[in-house]
């Protein structure tokens, strides 16, 4: 599958700090205890929010995410259940620690400890990848017993994600859905790829732990000290670590790495099912390259590419791990 030569990590365009409305800016000021004299607004990300490392006259620093209940209410309610999520989870795990939010002017604020680090380079570099993969293996641990406090928030699992919203490939062959253009070799597959989409609900609905939901190298930071941090705890849900492990390791796989040896040592995955891997890759397939085509033109293009390059390195792992190459 070819894509559009989007840089991995391209965001689309955030607002700046000077287009917040004035009084939204003396608040956060006024939280932060000090003037802002410098914004460093994130490159990364699919969303059209305020989100920016925040430099404060007294030496502070911290990350803010904002939304206007005007036009963007879908963020204002992501954000927010994104700072629940923070506010709960166990003290020590490698995540940004929530500091305050606010509701000012119409708008919706997350603030949370900055970290002075980058996204992930690519191509993958091994040592970074080792890292986060091992990272995220300490999440998955800390996450398997989850506390009380964190699944009070009524988190949904991952089966009834996957029912609802994942699995597309039984729509397309019910004509309910347009077929996305398929490479020749893959195209008399829709029987199969309906079969092991399938075979996801059940799978990972047997796992009571959390996981991130949505981990990609873009939701990930590499500090000064070679330490790995999650960040975009929005889709958190029940289900198992390692539907998180085989979605970061799409980016492994198109990078030219052993996705097919990374995910099979990873801790995560030593009681998944033989064929959890080609069950997920099915799933995100349909469920991206779906995305990607019935798109409306209201959607960023930087989105589309992601859905389209990521569907694409889905399908692609799936076809060679299925010999249908």
């Amino acid at each position: 599958m070819s894509s559009p030569p989007t840089p991995p990590h391209a965001g689309v365009p955030r607002p700046p700090w000077s287009a917040l409305p004035a009084a939204l800016r003396y608040a956060i000021a006024d939280r932060l205890g000090a003037a802002v004299v410098a914004a460093r607004v994130a490159a990364a990300g699919f969303t059209g929010g305020f989100a920016a490392v925040l430099d404060a006259a007294d030496g502070g620093r911290v990350f803010v995410k904002a939304a206007a209940s005007a036009g963007q209410a879908h963020l204002v309610d992501s954000y927010a259940r994104e700072a629940a999520i923070l506010d709960r989870l166990p003290v020590g795990l490698p995540a940004p620690r929530l500091r305050w939010t606010l509701y000012e002017a119409g708008w919706f604020v997350l603030c949370t400890d900055a970290v002075d680090g980058h996204s992930p380079l690519r191509p993958w570099t091994p040592a970074e990848l080792e890292a986060t993969l091992a990272g995220y293996a300490e999440v998955a641990a800390a996450l398997a017993d989850p506390p009380a406090a964190l699944t009070a928030l009524g988190l949904p699992h991952l089966a009834d994600l996957a029912r609802s919203d994942i699995l597309w490939w039984e729509e397309v062959a019910a004509g309910r859905e347009p077929a996305p253009a398929l490479p020749v070799h893959v195209r008399g597959r829709l029987p199969d790829l309906v079969e092991l989409e399938s075979r996801l609900p059940r799978y990972v609905a047997r796992s009571p732990g959390l996981i991130h939901g949505d981990l990609r190298g873009d939701n990930v930071l590499v500090d000064m000290d070679g330490r790995v941090w999650f960040c975009d705890w929005t889709w958190a849900c029940s289900g198992p670590a390692w539907f998180d492990v085989a979605g970061l390791l799409l980016s492994a796989y198109a990078d030219g790495l052993d996705a097919d040896r990374l995910f099979a040592a990873h801790p995560t995955t030593a009681d998944a099912p033989p064929d959890a891997l080609d069950a997920t890759l099915a799933a995100l397939a349909g469920y991206y390259l779906t995305g990607a085509d019935a798109a409306p033109a209201t959607v960023p293009p930087h989105l589309t590419a992601h859905r389209r390059r990521s569907g694409g390195q889905a399908l692609d792992w799936l076809a060679r791990r299925q010999g249908w190459a």
